[in-house]
């Protein structure tokens, strides 16, 4: 029996590993296929490629869906890296959702045995059909002896095996990618599986949720706007959270807020200040306020729910932040992408002048008035294009910052239409712009350290002049000058002569593959026919890589005529 049983676990696995790296192999051939110029009819527009993207975006959503647990969570991972997936595919796997179907209430019974023990005999009255069910738990209403009214967060039986298997593949398809010459370049690909085996694997333990719970709640003891379910820390383990029961209206339910005689645009606008004074003064933050983790009480006060995603801002980075928020406000793009380096935004060892033209940009269309209703959307969208192929590594915290915001901004204007989170956020803006939220002292500090620099900077300027008027007497100073222009058309005429020496060698082997094939021996003439044929292949990447340098340039040149 034994034998049998690790047999059919071998098989599991085999069955399991096959079946993820199936999806795995199909989504490199679409990324393959889509990379083809000719497998877009018409030619390979912009707007082909988006909706081709938006279409693997999707396949890929609903592949993780498939695949379970650990793969939904691995995409909720891999919205928050929009410097490794397109924009397309980040907004797409952000709205990912893990509604799967709930386990039977044997099962839950088992398990809350199993964690409790003698403990269960508190629990009475649980309810057999869940409240909610998810990828990791399903959730079940219940009353405590002491006439408590509880949730019971259950977790999955048997899910930090299939855990533990599926993360094991993940490293090795980590593993593979970071081998392609291609797909590894710039992308620690390894790295980040170890992260989300780190993440994911904490996740499964519901007592650091429930330390969550309890902080965040400290933080709004005093606020009668805002509620968040206290733990019931003795019947709450690693596989067991006990919660207060706190039911509420849905937050984007319009309809039911209005019968209950609530304010629509009063939720909006409590709801947006409370995420903003968790990003501003606690710096402690919900990091997944999608609509299903948010309700109304009767009274019209905010309910916050699942606290397995939760964001912290350091210390040092909201000081940053408060640097940003200033330069931005200035829109000096030199002191905010200085900012963005100390803040480890942007990498190291790289040219800074075409990020600050990108800055320049991003600031010039996305803070100029008047202001459209989703500036948040449309700002994140820009950060998301920004950083991708690009020199900038935003921290995970920013992205659910945005993302976040985003979230709240859209849940805003679906109660009320003039909704507009740019103001609701100025009151507390304003603590960064001045003195980065943390005291009186900092602007003097910011002004002496400005000062500093500069002095230090001033003081050096004449050994580098001297330094530089030598260098220029004994001849080596050197000027680097970039021209885009010149350094194309000579790409052009290197590619050219390869070109010409290319087909005059397919020339000379076709000249010699037909006095072969007259001889007396004509089977010597597939050798210079084998030889002809990578330089053919050759010969023909070249003549497409003028053609296409070709259409870059009448079209520059147009443009150029246009302006």
């Amino acid at each position: 029996m034994i034998l049998i049983s690790r047999l059919k676990a071998l098989l599991r696995r085999a069955f399991r590993g096959l079946r993820i790296w199936r999806a795995v192999l199909t989504l490199l051939l679409f990324l393959w296929w889509d990379a083809r110029a000719f497998s877009y009819p018409g030619g390979p527009t912009p707007e082909r490629r988006a909706a081709r993207q938006q279409l693997r975006a999707r396949w890929l959503t609903q592949e993780l869906l498939h695949l379970g647990s650990a793969f939904i969570k691995l995409g909720q991972l891999l919205s928050a890296r929009p410097d490794v997936l397109p924009a397309g595919w980040v907004s797409e796997l952000a709205a990912l959702q893990d509604r799967v179907p709930s386990f039977s209430f044997d099962r839950a019974q088992t398990v809350l045995e199993e964690e409790l023990g003698a403990r269960c005999a508190e629990i009475i009255d649980l309810d057999e059909q869940p409240i909610a069910a998810a990828s990791l738990a399903q959730v079940h209403r219940a009353s405590l002896r002491s006439g408590r009214q509880v949730v019971l967060k259950i977790q999955r039986p048997g899910l930090e095996r299939l855990f533990r298997l599926d993360l094991e593949v993940m490293q090795q398809v980590a593993a593979v990618l970071q081998r392609h010459p291609q797909w590894g370049r710039g992308r620690d690909w390894v790295a980040m599986a170890q992260e989300c085996r780190r993440v994911l694997l904490r996740e499964l333990d519901f007592r650091l949720e429930a330390q969550h719970a309890a902080r965040f709640r400290q933080q709004f003891l005093d606020d009668p706007n805002i509620r968040v379910p206290g733990v019931v820390w003795e019947l709450s383990t690693r596989r067991v959270l006990c919660l207060d029961y706190l039911p509420g209206i849905k937050i984007n339910d319009r309809a039911a807020l209005l019968d209950a005689g609530i304010d629509p645009s009063k939720v909006a606008e409590i709801g947006s200040a409370s995420y903003l004074q968790q990003l501003v003064l606690y710096g402690f933050f919900h990091a997944d306020p999608h609509p299903g983790n948010l309700a109304v009480a009767t009274d019209g006060a905010l309910i916050y729910y699942d606290f397995g995603m939760m964001g912290q801002l350091s210390e040092r980075l909201r000081r940053r932040l408060g640097g940003m928020v200033r330069a931005a406000a200035a829109r000096d793009a030199a002191s905010l992408v200085d900012e963005m380096q100390a803040a480890g935004v942007i990498a190291t060892g790289v040219d800074v002048g075409p990020v600050r033209r990108l800055v320049r940009l991003m600031l010039k269309e996305a803070l100029t008035p008047p202001f459209s209703s989703s500036v948040i959307e449309k700002l994140s969208g820009d950060l998301y294009e920004l950083v991708y192929g690009q020199p900038f590594r935003l921290p995970v915290e920013l992205i659910f910052v945005m993302r976040a915001l985003s979230t709240f901004e859209g849940v805003g204007k679906s109660l009320d239409p003039g909704f507009s989170l740019v103001a609701i956020a100025k009151p507390y803006l304003l603590p960064l712009m001045t003195s980065s939220g943390s005291g009186s002292n900092d602007l003097l500090n910011e002004f002496g350290r400005q000062v500093g620099a500069l002095s230090s900077r001033a003081v050096g300027l004449p050994r580098r002049l001297d330094e530089s008027l030598e260098r220029l007497e004994q001849g080596d100073l050197q000027l680097q000058i970039r021209m885009g222009e010149s350094d194309r058309q000579f790409r052009r005429m290197v590619a050219a002569q390869h070109s010409i020496g290319q087909s005059v060698l397919l020339g000379g082997l076709a000249v010699a593959a037909a006095l072969m094939g007259a001889s007396s021996r004509p089977l010597w003439a597939l050798l210079p026919l084998g030889a002809a044929l990578p330089v053919g292949m050759g010969w023909l990447k070249l003549q497409m890589k003028l053609r296409r340098d070709g259409r870059i340039e009448n079209l520059s040149g147009t443009e150029q005529r246009s302006s």
